[in-house]
């Protein structure tokens, strides 16, 4: 006979979100950023984490994972698709209750193990309110030693042996998808997302929309492109992204085609930094950087946001307390 402690067990794993993938690859969102489970749902199952989710977010990803696999759970291992602060924000907090190995691709490893800071964002791009703030966002370095190991050139992973890592760098010298190719599943990271989220509006409501890889961020545009249009021809059937809801179905492959084929006109800027010449890295980091293009207008528009958001939860503050 089912308890009721049952019942309420049931419906917790039952619950979906707009990010989950597929039956076994569960998401929620931490604050902008999409962390991933996954694993079958069941009281002590095995399961892997894709990406660590926004600062401040370890107790609600670890909530989650109990709610999916039982409590006291904790995954065999965490997979990085890229070192970026909003997807590494609390790796450090969830490592200090797990000893779980975590991989990344080895042209990460100098962002995550304090040997160079991140190519900076370039808030001159313009297109929406993230990217006016992202002068602001943190680049690191980053320090988890050895606890971050590299993926193997082949992209397998131990814990993941249905699944391959695939690297689509462009916004991220490193950036890897994850691809599970008896069902076409695809995790993509940042190599595309599914809202614009170089505006603060969409990342509100995430409206749903094809877009590359966060502009502020995407360090080499051709290499972006080249990414995309890799994943594209996957043909992947269903797909989470770092950005945005889960799509599945004939909206992933009509959006993600016409993303691939109009790239250029769709997602790379008409000016910044990076939009010209890349930045070039390596295994040790940075190795030459174009020259910075101005961004007064950003900023002073960056600091009008800032300043608004700020006034507005401090007035927000203020009505709830009357």
């Amino acid at each position: 006979m089912e308890t009721q402690v049952d019942r309420e067990s049931l419906t917790e794993t039952d619950t979906k979100t707009p990010y989950d993938v597929t039956a076994d690859v569960a998401g929620i969102k931490t604050l902008f950023v999409n962390v991933f489970f996954i694993g079958t749902p069941g009281p002590g199952n095995h399961w892997v984490l894709v990406d660590a989710g926004f600062m401040g977010y370890a107790s609600q990803i670890k909530k989650r994972a109990e709610q999916l696999f039982g409590p006291g759970t904790k995954p065999d291992a965490i997979v990085l698709t890229h070192g970026h602060a909003d997807h590494t924000g609390s790796l450090d907090k969830l490592l200090k209750d797990w000893d779980v190995p975590v991989y990344a691709h080895k042209l990460e490893l100098p962002y995550l193990q304090g040997k160079s800071s991140y190519p900076p964002p370039d808030p001159a791009i313009g297109g929406g309110g993230m990217s006016y703030m992202s002068w602001v966002f943190p680049i690191g370095p980053s320090d988890f030693g050895d606890r971050i190991q590299p993926i193997a050139d082949d992209g397998k992973i131990p814990e993941l042996p249905d699944w391959r890592a695939i690297h689509t760098p462009g916004h991220a010298p490193g950036h890897i998808s994850l691809f599970r190719d008896k069902d076409r599943t695809l995790l993509a990271g940042d190599a595309f997302v599914t809202t614009n989220q170089n505006a603060i509006t969409a990342v509100a409501t995430q409206r749903e929309e094809f877009h590359g890889p966060p502009a502020y961020f995407t360090c080499d545009w051709q290499a972006a492109k080249k990414s995309v249009l890799a994943l594209n021809n996957l043909n992947p059937s269903a797909a989470g992204t770092g950005h945005g809801i889960s799509v599945r179905g004939l909206d992933l492959q009509l959006g993600l085609n016409k993303l691939a084929h109009d790239f250029d006109s769709r997602s790379i800027p008409s000016e910044g930094r990076y939009v010209k010449q890349p930045a070039v890295t390596d295994e040790s980091g940075i190795v030459d950087m174009p020259t910075p293009t101005s961004f007064h207008v950003a900023r002073a528009i960056g600091f009008g946001l800032l300043g608004g958001i700020l006034l507005y939860t401090i007035w927000a503050g203020v009505k709830n307390k009357e």
